[in-house]
């Protein structure tokens, strides 16, 4: 019954999801610089801390974007950027880095049989849904959804927003899928966090392969 609830919820962002304005990539690449410190010229930060922004779908970046700006989402790192971003800086800029290709990290060999467990399958001893049903077989996302790309995400990003998630944090008086990432994550442990992680951290979206 709760999956299927999952799954209902699920659906009905298909119509919830705010329409934003068409971003010019091309402008938005002008617009980057302030971005590449942290996130790295083309979205491949070097710093693990850091999200990996290239190749995620562009209407789930401005949606963050718009999120932080008005402070449903706090980033103390982003604050001082987003305020001085229009809503066409974010579209744009949004444009722009969807466009680029992400580079993946490898799974740690340790905890592969683990987290491709995770990731594919769950657990169903306690009710953890398969990250693959969201967010897709190769960690492409559901950018309809609003299901936000994972392959080659690093572990250490994906393992400290797991466990904020598990802890209840959720942004956007509205944000569902924010809301369904805590009812997921408050089922995992500290060794199913940590395996998934390296695991997405090694998948491919292209070509559906972990490293």
């Amino acid at each position: 019954m709760k999956h299927l609830l999952q799954f209902a919820i699920c659906m009905s962002l298909l119509i919830s999801l705010p329409v934003f304005a068409a971003g010019d990539a091309g402008a938005g690449q002008n617009k980057s610089a302030v971005c590449a410190a942290c996130h790295g010229a083309d979205g491949n930060s070097a710093v693990p801390n850091w999200p990996k922004i290239a190749g995620q779908h562009a209407a789930y970046l401005e949606r963050q974007l718009v999120l932080m700006k008005h402070g449903e989402r706090p980033v103390p790192e982003m604050a001082g950027i987003v305020a001085g971003l229009s809503d066409q800086d974010v579209a744009d800029l949004s444009a722009f880095f969807a466009t680029q290709n992400i580079k993946p990290g490898v799974t740690d060999t340790g905890l592969r049989t683990s987290g491709e467990r995770i990731y594919r399958a769950g657990n169903p001893e306690t009710e953890v849904p398969a990250c693959m049903a969201c967010h897709g077989i190769a960690g492409e996302g559901n950018p309809l959804s609003g299901y936000p790309s994972l392959a080659g995400q690093h572990a250490v990003y994906t393992d400290k927003m797991l466990t904020r998630f598990r802890a209840g944090d959720t942004w956007g008086v509205d944000d569902t899928n924010s809301k369904i990432m805590t009812d997921v994550a408050h089922r995992l442990s500290d060794s199913e966090i940590k395996a998934v992680s390296s695991y997405i951290q090694g998948l491919y979206a292209v070509s559906g392969q972990a490293e």
